[in-house]
C-alpha cells in the first residue's frame, strides 16, 4: 500500500493543474480500494462552500456545479468534525443529503475523511460502496494517510497551488496574502519578474507568446545545440567506454528525434505556450510515465529524459537571457534567490525581493537589509510560476506577500509607504542626539553589519558603534577561506569605518543555515549539531588566523570587542580563550603592538542562560542573541513559515531568561547587551531597557524608530510596563497590552502595524 500511496503522490506531484491532479487522485484511489466510487470536494474560500472538484463513478456532470454548505451534507459533516466518518448506510444518517445530479442513492457504505492542513479544513475526501458495509480499519488508515498527503499537495505543489491563491480556473485572485518569513524590513509595490534557476524544469512558469514561430526556431536552436553536445561527448568518451555504454549517446540522438520529443513540443508550442513552457509539459509527461513503470530499466530511461529536458532547457533559458526587461518597479521572485540575480537588476529599478526558499538570515536577506530592499524569504505556499508580470506587494515587516492587490488594498498599503516615508525623515533630526530618557536614563544603540554596505546607512542613522558584526558574511561571499591578509582588510575597513566607537566582531558563526559552498555540513539536524564556536573550536586553525587577522586590523584604532558565538558551557570559553591568548602572543611577536580587546559571549542557547553567572565571571561582557535564543526556548526553527505563530519574542520563558541574564550581569557589575531581532522592536526595547539591558543593538533601518521612543519613556514607566506584562502568560497578549499602553501614552507612531 505504500509503494500504490507513494505512486499516487508522484503522479500527482506531476500533474499540470488542479483539475487533472484531482482526476488522478479518484481514479488511482478507487482503484488502490477496489470501491465503486472515490470523490473529492474542495472547500471553495471565496463561497466558503464545498464544491464536488472530481470524481470517478459518480455522474461526471456534477462535477463543479453540486456543492454544500459548512453545515450540510455528509461532507459538511466531516469536515464540521474534522475526523473521519465510516457509515454502513450513509441514506439513514440524518446529515444525508440527496443530490440528483450525481446519482448517488444506489450507494450505501460511504467513508470520508477531512483534508486537512495547517489546521484549516481544505476539502473532504470520500470513497462509497453500493453494498452495505463499514471500510475496515486499514481502508479508513490508507484514506487517512491520502487525505494528509493530498493536503501537501493542494497546498504546495503547483498542481493544486490555486487552493491558496489561484482561482478555481487557476487565475491568480485579487488580494491573496501568502504568509513567509520577514527578510529586510519595508513595503514595496511593484511588479513581479521571475527568475528561473537555471535548467530547472520544474520551475518554468507558464507564459502565453504571439510569435509561434519564433518559439519554434528557438526549441529547434536548442535541439540542434544538444545533438551536437552529444556527438562531442560520444567522440570524447569513445576511447574510454565500451560499444554497449556509448549506446546511451545513440538513445539520446533517438529520443531528439522529431518522432519522439520534437514534434509534441511543436504540438505545445502551436497552442501558444512559449518553447520552455511546452518542453517542461513534454519532458514531464514522459517522465511520469516511465517512473511509473514496473520494469526497472524503464523507470531508469525518466533520468535520462529529465537530463535531456535540461539540456534543452539551458540553451532555451540562455537564448532568452538577452531578452530580460526589468520595470521601472521591479520585485523580483524566484524559487531560490542569489546575489548574482540582486545584480541583474539595475539598481534604481529594484524595490523588493520574494524568496519561496531561503531564510531571514540567509546572504541574501543580509544584503537585502544593507541595500535597504524589503524582503520576504520563505513564501513556500507561493506558485510563483505563475506570477511573472502580475502586481505585488511586499510587506518585510510581517513577511507577506500580497498578489493581484485590489485598488483598495494597494491604497492602504500607498499609506503606509508614505508614512513610512515622512516618518524617516522626520527622524533623521534624531540622528546627531543621544538615546536618554526624560528621566536622564543613558541607552547606546548601536547597529549589527555584516557588509561594507551596512556602514553608511549606520552612521547615518546615528549608531554608536557596532554590536554585531557578522564576520561570516565575508567568508559566505568568497569561493574559499579567506586568508589572513584579506580578512584583516576586511576587518579594518569596519574597524576605521566606526573609529572611536566600538565594534564587536563576532567569531565565525557557520553552520544551522548559515553555509559555505566549499566547507559543506551535511546534517539531520543542523541546528542542533557543528555550528559557531563548535565548528571554530574543531579547527583551531580557522580561529587563530581570524583571531590574528582581528588583532592586527585594530593597530592604533583599538575599538575592536571580540564575541563568541553559541557559546553552551564554560570550558568552551575557557578553550577559546585560550586560544585568543595564543593568537595574541603571536600578534605581538610579529611586532604588532596592540591591547588585548573585550571578550564577550553570545548568550543563544538555554544551557548559557542558566549559566550565565558562570559565565560573565570569565568575559568582559554578555550579549543576548534573541533570534536563536527564542527558537531553542520555544523549539521553533524562526525560518520555517510553518510554525512562524510560535515563534514569538515576547514569550514568558523569553521575556524570564532575559531577566535572568541581567540580574546575572549587574551582580558582576559588567554590561548586558542585546543584538537580536528584539533590540530593533521599539516596543521590546522599552521592555529590555527596563530589564537593566545596558546597549542594544540593532538593524540600521530600525534604529531611528528605537531611538525616538526610548527619548519619550522614563525608565520609570518602562519598568512600570515591564512589571505589567511579565505577569502575563501570552505572548500575544503581551504585545498587545504594551502597543495598548504605548498608544495610550501618545507613542504609537513607531510600533509596527499588527496582521
Amino acid at each position: 500500500m505504500l509503494a500504490t500511496l507513494r505512486r499516487i503522490v508522484q503522479e500527482v506531484n506531476s500533474a499540470r493543474d488542479l483539475t487533472s491532479a484531482l482526476d488522478i487522485i479518484v481514479q488511482r484511489v478507487r482503484g488502490a480500494m477496489g470501491t465503486e466510487v472515490c470523490s473529492v470536494y474542495l472547500l471553495d474560500p471565496d463561497s466558503t462552500r464545498y464544491v464536488l472538484m472530481a470524481t470517478e463513478g459518480l455522474n461526471k456532470a456534477a462535477v463543479g456545479v453540486v456543492s454544500m454548505g459548512t453545515n450540510e451534507g455528509l461532507i459538511g459533516y466531516v469536515g464540521a468534525r474534522e475526523e473521519p466518518v465510516n457509515l454502513e448506510d450513509a441514506a439513514s444518517h440524518p446529515r444525508f443529503r440527496y443530490f440528483a445530479e450525481t446519482g448517488e442513492e444506489r450507494f450505501a457504505s460511504f467513508l470520508g475523511v477531512p483534508i486537512i492542513h495547517h489546521r484549516r479544513v481544505m476539502g473532504v475526501l470520500v470513497v462509497q460502496q453500493k453494498e452495505r458495509r463499514q471500510f475496515d480499519e486499514g481502508e479508513e488508515a490508507f484514506l487517512v494517510t491520502m487525505s494528509a498527503q493530498l493536503a501537501g499537495v493542494i497546498a504546495h505543489a503547483e498542481a493544486t497551488g490555486s487552493i491558496r491563491g489561484l482561482g478555481w480556473g487557476g487565475e491568480v485572485v485579487q488580494d491573496t496574502r501568502f504568509d513567509a518569513v520577514p527578510g529586510a524590513p519595508g513595503v514595496a509595490i511593484g511588479q513581479a519578474v521571475v527568475i528561473l534557476p537555471p535548467a530547472d524544469l520544474k520551475a518554468v512558469p507558464d507564459k502565453t507568446v504571439t510569435d509561434i514561430q519564433a518559439e519554434i526556431d528557438l526549441f529547434r536552436d536548442a535541439v540542434a545545440a544538444v545533438r551536437s553536445d552529444m556527438q562531442a561527448l560520444s567522440v570524447k568518451l569513445s576511447p574510454q567506454l565500451r560499444p554497449e555504454e556509448l549506446a546511451l549517446f545513440d538513445v539520446y540522438q533517438m529520443m531528439l528525434d522529431d518522432a519522439a520529443l520534437g514534434n509534441e513540443v511543436r504540438e505545445v508550442i502551436n497552442r501558444g505556450q512559449w518553447a520552455q513552457g511546452a518542453l517542461r509539459d513534454v519532458v514531464t509527461a514522459h517522465v511520469t510515465r516511465f517512473e511509473l513503470m514496473d520494469d526497472p530499466y524503464l523507470r531508469e530511461r525518466a533520468s535520462d529524459v529529465k537530463d535531456l529536458g535540461r539540456r534543452i532547457l539551458a540553451y532555451l533559458q540562455e537564448a532568452g537571457r538577452q531578452e530580460r526587461v526589468f520595470p521601472d518597479q521591479t520585485i523580483l521572485v524566484s524559487e531560490e534567490l542569489s546575489p548574482v540575480m540582486l545584480g541583474e537588476v539595475p539598481k534604481e529599478k529594484l524595490v523588493g525581493l520574494v524568496s519561496v526558499l531561503g531564510s531571514g538570515s540567509s546572504h541574501v536577506a543580509i544584503l537585502a537589509r544593507a541595500m535597504g530592499v524589503p524582503t520576504v524569504m520563505g513564501a513556500l505556499d507561493l506558485p510563483y510560476t505563475r506570477m511573472d508580470g502580475l502586481e505585488l506587494i511586499v510587506d518585510g515587516n510581517h513577511g507577506e506577500v500580497y498578489c493581484n492587490p485590489s485598488a483598495e488594498l494597494r491604497r492602504h498599503y500607498l499609506e503606509l509607504i508614505s508614512e513610512e516615508r515622512e516618518l524617516v525623515q522626520g527622524l533623521e533630526q534624531l540622528r546627531d542626539v543621544p538615546c536618554v530618557t526624560p528621566d536622564g536614563h543613558r541607552m547606546p544603540l548601536l547597529v549589527n553589519t555584516g557588509l561594507l554596505a551596512d556602514v553608511a546607512r549606520s552612521l547615518d542613522r546615528g549608531a554608536e558603534g557596532v554590536g554585531l558584526y557578522r564576520t561570516e558574511v565575508p567568508f559566505m561571499i568568497k569561493d574559499r577561506f579567506p586568508s589572513e591578509k584579506e580578512q584583516q582588510a576586511t576587518y579594518r575597513e569596519q574597524l576605521e569605518a566606526f573609529h572611536p566607537l566600538p565594534v564587536t566582531m563576532r567569531t565565525l558563526d557557520i553552520g544551522g543555515d548559515k553555509a559555505l559552498t566549499y566547507f559543506p555540513i551535511k546534517e539531520d539536524n543542523p541546528f542542533l549539531g557543528w555550528r559557531g564556536i563548535r565548528v571554530t573550536l574543531d579547527h583551531p586553525e580557522i580561529f587563530l588566523v581570524q583571531t590574528r587577522a582581528m588583532l592586527k586590523a585594530s593597530q592604533g584604532l583599538n575599538n575592536l570587542r571580540i564575541m563568541l558565538p553559541m557559546i553552551s558551557s564554560p570550558f568552551e570559553v575557557e578553550e577559546a580563550q585560550h586560544l585568543i591568548h595564543r593568537a595574541y602572543s603571536e600578534v605581538l611577536d610579529e611586532g604588532v603592538d596592540v591591547p588585548m580587546p573585550p571578550v564577550g559571549v553570545m548568550i543563544e542557547v538555554p544551557a548559557a542562560v542558566y549559566q550565565a553567572r558562570e559565565l560573565i565571571q570569565l568575559v568582559d561582557f554578555l550579549s543576548v542573541g534573541t533570534n536563536d535564543l527564542t527558537q531553542y526556548l520555544l523549539a521553533v526553527d524562526r525560518n520555517n513559515p510553518r510554525v512562524a505563530d510560535l515563534y514569538h519574542s515576547m514569550h514568558p520563558a523569553v521575556l524570564q531568561a532575559l531577566i535572568r541574564v541581567s540580574a546575572a550581569c549587574r551582580e558582576a557589575g559588567k554590561p548586558m547587551s542585546v543584538c537580536g531581532e528584539m533590540a530593533g522592536d521599539p516596543a521590546a526595547a522599552v521592555l529590555l531597557m527596563a530589564m537593566g539591558c545596558d546597549v542594544l543593538s540593532m538593524n540600521a533601518t530600525n534604529l531611528p524608530r528605537v531611538k525616538w521612543l526610548l527619548r519619550q519613556i522614563t525608565l520609570s514607566d518602562a519598568k512600570a510596563l515591564l512589571d505589567e506584562v511579565i505577569e502575563l502568560d501570552n505572548p500575544h497578549l503581551v504585545q498587545a497590552t504594551l502597543h495598548l499602553a504605548l498608544r495610550n501614552m501618545g507613542l504609537g507612531r513607531v510600533l509596527s502595524q499588527g496582521r
